[in-house]
């Protein structure tokens, strides 16, 4: 017969090791938001991974919450890449916004097509972000953006639609933008635990007006 032993007791005798969870770095890549980055344990966009955007419909802010980093990334020289978006992007909005227009790249895409070219922009190591709007993903489509984020070492953000909620997904990041009442809630962030209460909607910024761009569906069209 098998005997039970306390684990208290082996680790007290030094008979078993007690593993300690590895800290990650802090993120270099600050949201903008500092509500935001105090809620996420790297304190910014994970790194060379793949980010979710749940949404209950189009145009409920999504780009004013990426467009610090997309800003500060295209001011630094980095290549920003658009996939299949929904809408065609706005000029004016981004530019005000504080994107380099000449740093912002729209791929063309069909449906059928939209994930491969997703995965080969965030696996090439040319691009600083890349973000797409997936609308029928599966755990392996998303398994291989986040593995392509990781390769190219890229910030990748994909924007889909708040049933999604109830899927697993491999992301490092998953944040669903609600609009009545208009809240942000974090619902997975790797490295810790989400914050049991969502943040409110729209953010204050940590940046200028300039910066944060103005909301809604305008943004995109």
């Amino acid at each position: 017969m098998s005997t039970v032993i306390a684990l208290d007791s082996l680790l007290d005798a030094r008979r078993l090791w007690r593993g300690q969870p590895q800290a990650r770095p802090p993120s270099r890549q600050p949201t903008g938001f500092p509500m935001l980055d105090a809620a996420l344990p790297s304190g910014g966009w994970p790194e060379a991974a793949l980010s979710e955007v749940l949404l209950p419909l189009d145009g409920v802010g999504e780009l004013a919450l990426l467009w610090p980093a997309l800003a500060r990334l295209t001011q630094a020289g980095g290549l920003v890449a658009l996939v299949a978006p929904p809408y065609l992007p706005f000029p004016a909005a981004w530019a005000g916004a504080g994107v380099r227009l000449d740093r912002l790249q729209v791929v063309r895409a069909e449906p059928r097509d939209a994930a491969w070219a997703t995965e080969q922009c965030l696996r090439s190591a040319a691009c600083a972000a890349v973000l797409c709007w997936p609308q029928q993903a599966d755990d392996r489509t998303l398994r291989r953006l986040q593995l392509a984020a990781e390769a190219g070492q890229c910030l990748g953000f994909a924007m889909r639609p708040a049933a999604a909620a109830a899927q697993a997904s491999p992301a490092a990041l998953r944040l669903v933008l609600e609009a009545r009442p208009p809240r942000l809630r974090v619902l997975k962030c790797r490295g810790g635990n989400p914050p049991a209460q969502p943040l409110p909607w729209p953010l204050p910024a940590g940046v200028s007006p300039a910066v944060r761009g103005p909301h809604g569906a305008a943004d995109l069209a």
